[in-house]
C-alpha cells in the first residue's frame, strides 16, 4: 500500500514538472516585441473573405536595415491556408501612410523607389524574400 503511494506521488510529480515546462516554455517565446523600435506599420490590408484565400498585405517603415530581421519579422505574420502574405520594407525616408489594395502591384508605384525588401508567402506557405536596397 505504501509502495503504491509513493509511485503515484513519483508518478503525479514528473507530470507536474512535465506541465509546468510546457507552459513555461510556451509562454515565454519571443514576440514581436523583440522587434520594438526597427518598424513602424504604414499600411496593412486584409481582404474579408473568410471562407476562401485570405490576402494580407503588411506595409513597414525600417528603422533598421538589417535583412536578417525583416525575413524574421515576416516569417512570423499571421498566415491561412491557401493564403497569401504579402510583406513590404520601405525606408525610412518614406514618411506617409500607404494606401494598400489586393492585387498587384498592391501599393501606388510612386513608392516603388523607397521599397527595400518583400516577402511573400504562397498559398502552400513557401516564404520568398528579396532585398533590393537601392
Amino acid at each position: 500500500m505504501k509502495r503504491n503511494k509513493v509511485i503515484l506521488y513519483a508518478i503525479g510529480s514528473i507530470v507536474g514538472i512535465l506541465i509546468y515546462q510546457i507552459i513555461n516554455t510556451s509562454l515565454s517565446q519571443p514576440g514581436l516585441e523583440q522587434y520594438e523600435g526597427k518598424y513602424e506599420e504604414i499600411g496593412y490590408f486584409r481582404n474579408e473573405n473568410n471562407t476562401g484565400p485570405v490576402v494580407r498585405v503588411l506595409a513597414i517603415r525600417v528603422l533598421d536595415e538589417n535583412p536578417a530581421w525583416m525575413k524574421e519579422f515576416a516569417d512570423i505574420q499571421p498566415h491561412s491556408k491557401y493564403g497569401k502574405t504579402h510583406v513590404f520594407f520601405f525606408s525610412s525616408d518614406l514618411t506617409e501612410k500607404v494606401e494598400l489594395s489586393p492585387k498587384e502591384p498592391f501599393f501606388d508605384v510612386k513608392y516603388r523607389t523607397f521599397l527595400l525588401a518583400e516577402y511573400e508567402k504562397t498559398p502552400m506557405g513557401e516564404s520568398r524574400f528579396s532585398y533590393a536596397n537601392p
